[in-house]
């Protein structure tokens, strides 16, 4: 069934956006009568009935509202270092809002390669994700932030810095810390790594130095195999 993204939802009845509604009216050719899904993005999922076919402001009348739709038993939150290619930052939210995450923060540093973004841009393919998914739950994106600002924040649950500073990479590696169902928040650098100052500042903050494995990754991939490796703990 087709879904539709509806943030504002707080009534029975309700009018998708002009988007939303070309695409239910003029592409898929909905027309009253018909079902179709709906999810607001803070977790419940709605069955609704198409009742006024407009396709600038389709009406909408919700059947039937599920709570807590999709929602997992710990909080994730991955601060990362944007990309220099936009792209490669636009798949890291594709990919961890299809697995599961629920904020990401960009953060600048030393070795930052880009040191601004378009927060628009990454909310668009944020809420594509969360649709062709089927989650009702959509991952904040924040504004960017300066990295010692970052690890000075207030934090309840698991702290960690990935980094290979260290050329065996002796500490432990996040499948061995982590435990299931507990929320945690993980540093990922730039492509230049952090710098040792900058990992020390993390350590005294509280967190905790981990590697993602034997090899080197890139921003974008480290970030993903650290959601993929926190939704597979928590399995």
């Amino acid at each position: 069934m087709h879904l539709f993204y509806t943030p504002n939802i707080t009534d029975i009845t309700y009018i998708l956006n002009e988007q939303e509604s070309k695409h239910c009216i003029k592409v898929l050719r909905l027309n009253e009568g018909d079902k179709i899904n709906l999810i607001d993005g803070v977790g419940n999922f709605y069955l609704a009935e198409i009742t006024h076919s407009h396709q600038k402001k389709c009406k909408i009348k919700v059947i039937k509202k599920t709570e807590n739709y999709s929602r997992r038993n710990y909080n994730l939150t991955i601060a990362i270092a944007p990309t220099k290619n936009n792209e490669r930052l636009e798949w890291f939210c594709e990919k961890s809002t299809e697995i599961g995450i629920d904020k990401i923060i960009p953060f600048t540093s030393f070795n930052s390669e880009r040191r601004n973004i378009k927060t628009e841009k990454f909310e668009k393919t944020i809420i594509s994700a969360m649709k062709q998914s089927y989650k009702a739950l959509k991952p904040e994106f924040t504004e960017l932030i300066k990295y010692k600002s970052l690890v000075k924040q207030e934090f309840k649950g698991n702290k960690y810095i990935a980094h290979c500073n260290n050329a065996v990479c002796s500490f432990k590696q996040l499948k061995d810390d982590y435990s299931k169902g507990t929320d945690a928040i993980i540093l990922i650098g730039p492509e230049g790594d952090f710098t040792p100052e900058e990992v020390q500042l993390a350590i005294d903050n509280g967190y905790i130095e981990i590697n993602l494995g034997d090899y080197r990754l890139r921003t974008e991939t480290a970030g993903l195999v650290s959601v993929m490796t926190i939704s597979l703990l928590n399995q």
